[in-house]
């Protein structure tokens, strides 16, 4: 158990049969009447996002969650499966739980698994992926005003802008959090 003067960026709580995430929290300390902390919580059950102001000093249940790193095997139509590296033991997700996610996974891509006793989360992808580029148009001589921008689609299926001098075959970074062009990869 911890208050809610304990809260910090990251830390998970179990609040009315939930698993939430803080996301942000302010401390507020008005002139008059108590003490507050507003926070904004995303359930990780449901990926929702909520803002819930609490009392200063109430006691909140911490939620230990484990996240156990597991490589990705293959896809077998709408299950994927991984496999933990120290034990081989593999686990089979379906791709609800793997939305918005599986077009930064390739195979043999390390991940972690995030559990929290015994029921699967979600996952979480580290920060940044390198895809390769398997179609995008050639860039156009003559168009070099800043920052100009072409459709791409990579290996894994993600659609995205990228420069001009991006070619099919090479090897780019895009960002997890964003699914953005970060940079190109460089051996």
């Amino acid at each position: 158990m911890i208050t809610t003067n304990d809260f910090k960026t990251g830390l998970t709580i179990k609040y009315e049969g939930d698993i939430y995430q803080v996301i942000e929290f302010q401390h507020v300390k008005p002139g008059k009447g108590s003490a507050f902390v507003r926070s904004k919580l995303r359930n990780l059950r449901t990926n929702s996002v909520i803002d819930k102001t609490f009392n200063s000093g109430l006691k909140i249940e911490t939620a230990m969650i484990e996240k156990n790193p597991m490589q990705y095997l293959y896809s077998s139509g709408e299950t994927h499966v991984f496999m933990n590296n120290d034990t081989y033991e593999q686990l089979e997700l379906h791709e609800s739980i793997l939305e918005g996610k599986l077009e930064f996974i390739q195979e043999g891509m390390e991940i972690k698994i995030i559990s929290y006793e015994k029921e699967i989360l979600g996952i979480e992808l580290p920060d940044k992926v390198t895809l390769e580029i398997v179609s995008t148009p050639g860039g156009v001589r003559g168009n070099t005003a800043s920052n100009a921008t072409k459709e791409a689609l990579t290996n894994t299926g993600l659609k995205l802008s990228v420069p001009l001098f991006i070619n099919e075959g090479d090897k780019i970074v895009v960002s997890t959090e964003t699914g953005k062009y970060d940079t190109r990869y460089k051996e």
